[in-house]
């Protein structure tokens, strides 16, 4: 098979930097190249290193002065949520009862879902996002067409068909048993057929009955290797129903510990409103709190408190994400913009490297896939993105005074969107360039 190689300026991460000089924690090359073949990166680092392991007949991607970066990767994300982003509402349990399951009684029609998985997919791509963890509806012909979409363009994805069999519209409700059911068909035809990852997914515990929570129970025993995604603790309102509805319960988090949820491959949604009990319990589990900047502001659900979790004697794994549609813009560069306000209004600071790092190799650690992506690392899969600090003409203006690496990273960050990400390549092939010709 031909090879590629891309040149330009390279930033691959290798750990989590400690502050903002922490130059262990990265790899950057001014002049540097990641060759691939098959999909996967098969050198990567300073051009002609590079450049002399390659083939007579390599193509070479000329991307200078630009950055390469490994994918961003979104942690949490509705695609069934592509057309009620920047919908009004006060709150959460009114925005889902006035505008999402409206919405996704939508996706029991297959060619509904067929044509918002398309475009959902397109957005991920326009916007530099090359893995995400999302949430289908409750039908499964909405986990087929996302699945079917993801796998036609090569993509490693993860997702589920939302199991809820109450609260909900009878149109949205499952039973314990279908749900069950239907995610084990899930499974069986998506499961690790090309890149595709199946998630276990409660939709949260408002909308499962114990019944139906046995039944999750059930899936992640049978499949202990499969992801389970969920939310937690997003909202006052939401912690007290949920307090009703299990009472037996002396917390939020403790539902989900009670019928085995917790784990090294649960991503928990939101998690804002944390005791210290249950972060105690989310840390000991090694669960992941997903952190959802622009959704927990545009909903007022809450202020993640990043720094507290991350920097107690046992961590809580932290990730970060979009939450389309409560959250409110497709690109990982805005949803760091937005968690550095987060923060900054809680007197805790996220350094450039910090928010970068979060958004490729951190958030592929949470999802425990930092062995296939998250980085520009010989082995890793080549999904991969070209960033221009100097895509706009403000940004183009700032550029004239930036003399450093984390300050272009911060101009990328504070400015960036999607007109900044030059290219998009997945396992190898430019999707950006590719998507707009296609």
């Amino acid at each position: 098979m031909t090879q590629r190689l891309l040149r330009g300026r390279l930033l691959s991460f290798l750990d989590a930097p400690q502050s903002i000089d922490d130059v262990t924690a990265y790899r950057f090359e001014e002049d540097g190249a990641v060759l691939i073949e098959n999909g996967v990166i098969k050198a990567s680092g300073p051009y002609a290193d590079v450049f002399a392991q390659a083939k007579d007949d390599v193509v070479v991607n000329d991307h200078r002065p630009h950055l390469l970066s490994a994918g961003f990767i979104d942690t949490h994300i509705h695609y069934t949520q592509a057309q009620i982003i920047g919908s009004y509402a006060a709150a959460l349990l009114e925005w889902l009862n006035t505008y999402t399951f409206v919405e996704e009684q939508r996706f029991g029609d297959p060619d509904h879902a067929a044509r918002i998985s398309s475009a959902f997919f397109d957005e991920l791509i326009r916007h530099g996002t090359t893995t995400a963890a999302a949430y289908c509806s409750v039908h499964k012909a909405s986990a087929d067409a996302f699945f079917a979409e993801s796998h036609r363009r090569n993509m490693r994805m993860i997702a589920g068909k939302v199991m809820m069999d109450r609260n909900a519209p009878e149109a949205l409700r499952d039973t314990p048993q279908s749900g069950y059911d239907d995610t084990k068909a899930v499974i069986a035809e998506w499961h690790g057929k090309g890149r595709q990852h199946v998630a276990i997914t409660p939709r949260f515990a408002i909308t499962s009955s114990p019944e139906q929570m046995e039944m999750a129970q059930s899936l992640v025993r049978e499949y202990p290797d499969l992801h389970m995604q969920t939310h937690l603790s997003e909202n006052h309102a939401e912690i007290a129903f949920t307090k009703e509805l299990f009472p037996w319960c002396n917390d939020y988090t403790a539902v989900y510990e009670h019928y085995g949820l917790l784990g090294p491959k649960s991503l928990f949604g939101h998690s804002i409103h944390l005791s210290e009990r249950e972060a105690d319990a989310m840390a000991a589990s090694g669960s992941v709190a997903v952190f959802c900047p622009t959704s927990n502001l545009f909903l007022g659900s809450g202020l993640f408190d990043l720094k507290t979790l991350d920097e107690r004697d046992n961590p809580v794994r932290i990730a970060i994400a979009t939450d389309i549609g409560g959250g409110t813009n497709y690109s990982m560069l805005r949803t760091v913009d937005e968690g550095y306000k987060v923060l900054q209004l809680q007197g805790q600071r996220m350094t450039p490297l910090e928010s970068f790092y979060r958004i490729t190799l951190g958030n592929a650690r949470a999802l425990s896939l930092d062995a296939h992506i998250g980085s520009l690392q010989p082995g890793r899969d080549a999904d991969i993105v070209v960033l221009d600090a100097r895509a706009t003409p403000a940004m183009a203006l700032r550029m004239e005074t930036v003399g450093k690496l984390t300050e272009e990273l911060f101009l990328l960050q504070t400015l960036g969107d999607d007109r900044v990400i030059a290219e998009t390549y997945v396992a190898g092939e430019p999707a950006k360039s590719g998507m707009a010709k296609s």
